[in-house]
């Protein structure tokens, strides 16, 4: 069966002169497309993910990589078998990522140096480097790379000082950074070498890219990987090593089937198997349920 959609992951950091007013524009251009998703315009560049059939997302390539601005930006992409999102939004943000630095950094300038997923996998197995995982905690506990660091933060504006905090001791040593398609890493490396580190490295095209690699493979990808769209996790691992290391928090069983809870005032994201989400009407406890 050949898939008739596709779903399109992309960023790049470059100056947007009226970014506001591209923004306006570029809604209506997606509008008149047909995709949907969600895409950052801002003064330093574009951030999203779209999906649509094969033929929108090809024509929607073929117009951004026409555009000077965007002319060599990388896309990701994944078939699929319908929409991933339900709507279109493009919004205007101060940031990309939102990081409120108290320094300028520009990523598009200074940023660390890229690994290939076969680097990366080789730096992995390495005894002197500091792995250092640049996403949400919810996102770590799905799946990580095996022996990551997962930063206590709530917000990704905490990593300036959850980096002074940890990571001081370690200014001589290789620090890998990942996180889902790149974007992040970005600007965390940016903030690393900021703050005096100097053998800074990046996983180029973040852990969807490691994973589609045919020779890596995604080994020493535990878990799975989760995405902002209505897939919510994808596999990364993609051998015999592959493993779930979450489990249901009703029954226990191994799963990676992440939902929000029922109760609109909890709205706790959790792993829940699919059985237990039917019995469970999809609330994360009893008390939410009675709430409710």
């Amino acid at each position: 069966m050949v898939d008739k959609y596709q779903i399109l992951l992309f960023y790049k950091f470059v100056e947007i002169t009226n970014s506001e007013q591209e923004a306006v524009n570029h809604l209506a251009y997606c509008k008149s497309l047909g995709v949907k998703g969600r895409i950052l315009i801002a003064d330093e560049g574009i951030n999203g993910t779209i999906s649509g059939t094969v033929e929108q997302t090809e024509e929607y390539m073929r117009d951004m990589l026409s555009n000077p601005l965007y002319a060599d930006m990388v896309f990701k992409i994944d078939p699929a078998d319908g929409h991933a999102f339900r709507k279109i939004f493009v919004r205007h943000r101060k940031e990309l990522v939102t990081l409120e630095y108290k320094n300028p950094i520009n990523p598009a300038v200074t940023s660390g140096k890229r690994l290939d997923p076969k680097q990366f996998h080789e730096y992995l197995q390495r005894d002197d480097v500091i792995v250092v995982d640049g996403r949400n905690d919810y996102e770590y506990d799905l799946g990580h790379f095996r022996n990551a660091i997962k930063p206590e933060v709530e917000t990704f504006k905490e990593f300036p000082d959850w980096i002074n905090d940890n990571l001081s001791e370690f200014k001589d040593r290789p620090i890998l950074t990942y996180c889902t398609g790149g974007i992040r890493c970005e600007k965390l490396t940016s903030v690393l070498l900021d703050q005096g580190f100097t053998d800074v490295y990046q996983l180029d095209g973040g852990i969807v890219t490691y994973g589609k690699d045919p020779e890596v493979e995604g080994k020493l990808f535990d878990g799975k990987c989760y995405v902002f769209d209505e897939r919510m996790s994808v596999t990364i691992n993609h051998t015999d090593e592959d493993t779930l290391i979450t489990a249901c928090k009703h029954c226990h069983k191994p799963s990676a089937h992440y939902i929000n809870c029922t109760n609109n005032d909890c709205d706790t994201k959790y792993i829940c198997c699919e059985d237990c989400e039917e019995e469970m009407q999809g609330f994360c406890s009893s008390e939410c349920k009675e709430i409710v």
